[in-house]
């Protein structure tokens, strides 16, 4: 029983892993149940001896050297885009393809182009892409830094490697690889068919795929292997994604691989492809990744010196916008008429002004100018937020773009709040070493920083966006806050293979607010208190990707660790110190992927305290007093609760991807998503810091309740359902340990996420 199956068709092997289908012209056969193993099953044991030998053609490995050409398309559309031909967007037609999938047609929105040599290197193993050219057009520069928006894109829909990995990554999604160690526990196999390929002059024999449940993160597929070759030489691999599978938006998507023999007999890729469309609320969409390499060889590359950078990728753009002459036959119209087309769309006066509006609420700044603004005007949604001490905020900041300057900048921002009818305030001048194209938080970071501001310092709420409307909707009084005039010189210094360095001086003056005051153990009050203090950061994160935006980098997450350690030395009586304060504190952040089984989020931190210092130096828990979860925050514990001057804590956070409630009929079908979570520190004050056992230090802020954590560390769980609706998760989360009266003990939390 076989079947033909090509990137156009949507016949597939089997639609349903309890119902096996296949079709052979007008023939269909039904079997009522069919009776799988995989114990004495001749194509079992086929995949695993493929598996066995995957190596024994990689020219990576059988070549001191390894070099070959890649031009790279991505392409994101919208299918059956409305386009009325009598109207001003009538000429859209001219720029209309059609998809590979569906054959529906498709409006091409944006194109990213890239033309690269790659090198590898067997001693000392090492692979360097060289970019030559980079062609990037469409409506998506809206969005923010060209440059990152292509980053997403092509983590997105990242390059598939069949031999190597136990895993196809796609989507930020992991998917069990056909050729991976899990993979005949998870997919059924079949020997389909021996066809011939005329070109070559081989026989190709059909092993066929399919999931044993297509609600799991898989693929029905075929994979053709060149018959009676010793090392089961792959000639073409096509997969398809099972309607039932348990990824969100995409409505189908079809990869293709396809191989040549070299002449030492090495295996080289010719053709990679994806091709997706994606449906959410009524909006159908189209995105595709096509890799040709070519000018494959094996000998030592002319330019030894690639492999002496520390970053895998070297951007050289050194062919000018010769991208016409690299692209293949195959390319569409519309993927290579986008720049006229957006040029064209962009004349229109009210798409202009559309885009514009658009564009300023998804970047949070006002660009007058457009791409050649000079002074932005931001971030619009810190303009309003409301907290206990200030009441109802309002905050107006600008900034000086690489347009203005691509070395100096300048930041500033004025805030005033309601209730304690108070000025806030903060500016900064930055040097940057490297030229910038917009802003000097650009990869990589190589400035001097000076700033001053005067503004509120939240006690134990070190989490990020505490400016934002969202977060003023907090349980309890979100009051334990001082002011702060806190000014810092900082040199900041980022390497190519992500390691970060920071050192500075800083001069902070803490005064009291009603909510805080400053009373030491002898009934002494003070207004304020000051500390000077070195500060260094270390921080590696290798192989970190990231979207990078004005307001910071949203990190794109990979399976490397990110670690990060930081060191506070102020000695007390130099430059106004009144308390000193030397301490530590080191982070180490992982994801482990568990498969297409979802994965496990950790964090393991700790800190220590070396000497004597006063309640606001001292180490306090990260708290979330908001009803929007955070992944590495506490949502129980209040604000101060504990102070400790040692800790350790760990969190923990797994998203099962649906591992159960994939084979719950009925249920599958709403593709929600398991959510657990465990978050315990614990900690210790010491006498030398205990404001009870040293009257010279400042005491406690009564409405804080802070005791001692003893024995028993602070715990707290959370469970759940994600994807619900595929926008938003809600938690329920357990305080189990110092469950005193009066304190928070359960709660529900809800977060808004977008993923695949």
């Amino acid at each position: 029983m076989f079947c033909t199956w090509g990137a156009a068709t949507a016949a597939t092997v089997v639609t349903d892993a309890a119902d096996r289908h296949v079709e052979l012209q007008e023939l269909t056969v039904r079997p009522k149940k069919e009776k799988y193993s995989k114990n004495n099953n001749p194509a079992v044991e086929f995949v695993r001896k493929v598996m066995e030998r995957r190596h024994l053609a990689d020219p990576r490995l059988n070549n001191a050297y390894y070099n070959h050409g890649v031009y790279e398309r991505i392409n994101i559309g919208i299918i059956n885009f409305p386009i009325d031909s009598g109207g001003a967007l009538g000429f859209l037609r001219e720029y209309v393809d059609s998809t590979e999938l569906s054959g529906r047609p498709v409006l091409n929105l944006t194109v990213k182009e890239k033309v690269s040599d790659i090198h590898y290197r067997r001693d000392p193993q090492s692979r360097r892409e060289v970019v030559r050219l980079r062609n990037r057009h469409g409506l998506d520069d809206m969005l923010g830094d060209a440059a990152s928006i292509q980053t997403v894109f092509e983590d997105l829909m990242s390059p598939v490697d069949l031999y190597e990995a136990n895993d196809i990554t796609l989507l930020r999604q992991k998917f069990v690889s056909p050729l991976g160690r899990l993979a005949t526990d998870f997919y059924k196999f079949y020997l389909s068919d021996t066809i011939a390929d005329a070109e070559r002059g081989d026989s190709l024999i059909v092993l066929s795929f399919v999931p044993h449940n297509p609600a799991m993160p898989s693929f029905n597929g075929r994979i053709y292997v060149v018959k009676g070759d010793s090392t089961m030489f792959i000639r073409k691999a096509e997969m398809r994604l099972p309607k039932s599978a348990n990824v969100n938006f995409i409505s189908d998507m079809y990869l293709l691989q396809e191989y040549e023999r070299g002449p030492d007999g090495s295996r080289l890729k010719t053709r990679d492809e994806v091709i997706a469309e994606a449906s959410y609320f009524g909006v159908d969409a189209y995105a595709t990744r096509l890799t040709v390499n070519n000018s494959h060889n094996f000998m030592e590359p002319r330019d030894l010196s690639v492999f002496d950078s520390a970053s895998e990728v070297i951007e050289r753009n050194d062919l000018g916008d010769a991208i016409a002459a690299y692209r293949p036959a195959s390319t569409p119209k519309g993927a290579a008429g986008i720049a006229d087309m957006v040029g064209r769309l962009r004349s229109n006066p009210v798409y202009y002004w559309g885009e514009k509006v658009l564009g300023t609420l998804i970047n949070d700044w006002v660009r007058p100018g457009g791409e050649n603004c000079k002074v932005a005007i931001g971030p619009i949604f810190s303009s309003l937020n409301y907290n206990g001490l200030e009441g109802w905020r309002v905050r107006l900041g600008a900034m000086t773009t690489g347009k203005l300057s691509p070395h100096w900048f300048l930041s500033g921002y004025g805030a005033y709040g309601f209730k304690d009818r108070k000025w806030k305030y903060g500016g900064t001048l930055e040097y940057s070493f490297n030229s910038k194209k917009d802003h000097p938080g650009e990869f990589p970071i190589r400035s001097v920083r000076v700033s001053h501001s005067y503004d509120t310092d939240r006690l134990g709420q070190a989490y990020a966006n505490t400016g934002t409307l969202f977060n003023s909707i907090a349980r309890g009084n979100n009051d334990l806050m001082t002011y702060n005039r806190l000014t810092t010189v900082a040199f900041n210094y980022e390497t190519e293979n992500h390691l970060s360095i920071s050192a500075g001086l800083t001069h902070s003056r803490q005064e009291a607010t009603p909510y805080v005051s400053f009373t030491d153990g002898c009934g002494r009050s003070y207004s304020h208190f000051q500390q000077t203090a070195l500060v260094a950061e270390l921080r590696w994160a290798p192989g970190e990707k990231f979207y990078q935006s004005v307001n910071g980098r949203k990190s794109l997450t990979t399976e490397n660790p990110v670690i990060r350690l930081t060191h506070t030395w102020a000695p007390a009586g130099v430059l106004g110190t009144r308390w000193g304060v030397n301490k530590t504190e080191m982070t180490a952040d992982k994801r482990w992927y568990l498969s297409s089984w979802g994965h496990l989020d950790t964090r393991l931190g700790g800190g220590h305290v070396w000497g004597r210092t006063v309640f606001p130096s001292l180490l306090m828990p990260n708290v979330n007093l908001s009803y929007f979860f955070k992944s590495k925050s506490f949502s129980l514990m209040n604000a101060m609760e504990f102070v400790t001057d040692s800790y350790v804590e760990l969190h923990l956070n797994y998203n099962a991807n649906g591992a159960l409630l994939n084979y719950i009929p009925g249920i599958n079908k709403l593709k929600m998503r398991e959510l657990v979570g465990f978050h315990a520190i614990w900690g210790t004050l010491s006498d030398r810091n205990n404001p009870a056992k040293n009257p010279s230090l400042l005491r406690f802020p009564a409405a804080a309740g802070t005791r001692p954590m003893g024995s028993m560390p602070y715990m707290e769980f959370n469970v759940g359902l994600g994807n619900i609706l595929r926008v938003f998760s809600i938690e329920y989360v357990h305080r189990l340990t110092h469950r005193e009266p009066g304190l928070p003990r359960n709660g529900v939390r809800i977060a808004f996420n977008f993923s695949f």
